[in-house]
C-alpha cells in the first residue's frame, strides 16, 4: 500500500515538477539574454532542419546587428504594421486580441492574429509552430517573463535580430542582404514598409514579391509609419 501511494504521488507530482522546471529554465534563460544574444532560436533549429532534409548543407542566412544600427524607418515600420501600441502594453494586447477573435468569428476563419511583437518573439525563442491551447498558454507565461526581464528596447533589438523573413532568413541585416542587396543601417523608408507587411507570410511572399496585396499594403504602412511610437 505504502509503494502504491509513492507511485500515485509521483504520476501527480512528477509532471507537475518537470513543468515547474521548464518554466525556471525559461526564466533563467531570459535572464541571461538580457546582456547576452541568443545565437538561435528553437524556430530557427526547427525551419533550420527542415531545410536540411532537402539539403544537408544549408545554412540559414543571419547575421546579428545592434539596434543602433537598424533603420529607424524599418523599426516603426515593424510597429506601424504588427503592433502598434508596442510601447504601451505589457506584453500581450488584449483589447487586439479581442478585436481579431471578433473579426475571425465574423470571417468563419482565422483572418487575423492579435499577438504582440512580445508574444512573436516568446514563440520564436522556445516554441514550436505547433497550435495548441497548452502551447499559446505556454506563450503567455514566456511573454510576461520577457516584459519582467527585458526594456522594450531590448525586446524589440532581439526580435529584429531573430524574426523570420524568407526561406532560411532571419533578422534584420539577412533580410536587408536578401531583399536588396544593402544593410540593416541603409534601408530605406519604402523598403522597410515592404519587409514589414512581408513579416506574417514571409517564405510565401520571398517567392511572390510583386503581389497586389503586398503593394497596397505598403503603402498604407508607408503613411502609418510617422506616428509609430518606437522604445
Amino acid at each position: 500500500m505504502r509503494m502504491l501511494r509513492k507511485l500515485l504521488f509521483w504520476l501527480v507530482a512528477g509532471p507537475i515538477l518537470l513543468v515547474l522546471l521548464a518554466q525556471l529554465y525559461f526564466f533563467l534563460q531570459i535572464g541571461w539574454w538580457v546582456h547576452f544574444n541568443p545565437d538561435t532560436t528553437a524556430f530557427m533549429r526547427q525551419q533550420r532542419a527542415i531545410l536540411q532534409e532537402k539539403n544537408p548543407d544549408f545554412q540559414l542566412k543571419h547575421k546579428w546587428v545592434p539596434y543602433a544600427q537598424i533603420s529607424r524607418n524599418l523599426k516603426r515600420a515593424i510597429i506601424a504594421s504588427e503592433d502598434s501600441n508596442f510601447s504601451e502594453h505589457e506584453g500581450v494586447d488584449w483589447e487586439s486580441l479581442q478585436k481579431a477573435y471578433e473579426k475571425n468569428t465574423r470571417k468563419g476563419k482565422v483572418v487575423a492574429g492579435g499577438s504582440t511583437i512580445t508574444q512573436q518573439l516568446a514563440k520564436n525563442l522556445f516554441l514550436s509552430g505547433d497550435r495548441s491551447y497548452l502551447r499559446k498558454a505556454q506563450e503567455f507565461v514566456i511573454t510576461y517573463m520577457l516584459e519582467f526581464w527585458m526594456s522594450k528596447e531590448r525586446i524589440f533589438e532581439i526580435y529584429l535580430n531573430v524574426v523570420e523573413w524568407g526561406n532560411g532568413v532571419f533578422g534584420a541585416e539577412a533580410a536587408a542582404r536578401h531583399y536588396y542587396g544593402t544593410t540593416a543601417a541603409r534601408l530605406t523608408a519604402s523598403q522597410a514598409a515592404r519587409l514589414a507587411v512581408m513579416l506574417p507570410n514571409p517564405r510565401f511572399y520571398d517567392k511572390h514579391r510583386g503581389t497586389a496585396y503586398l503593394t497596397r499594403r505598403t503603402a498604407l504602412i508607408l503613411r502609418r509609419m510617422g506616428s509609430a511610437e518606437l522604445p
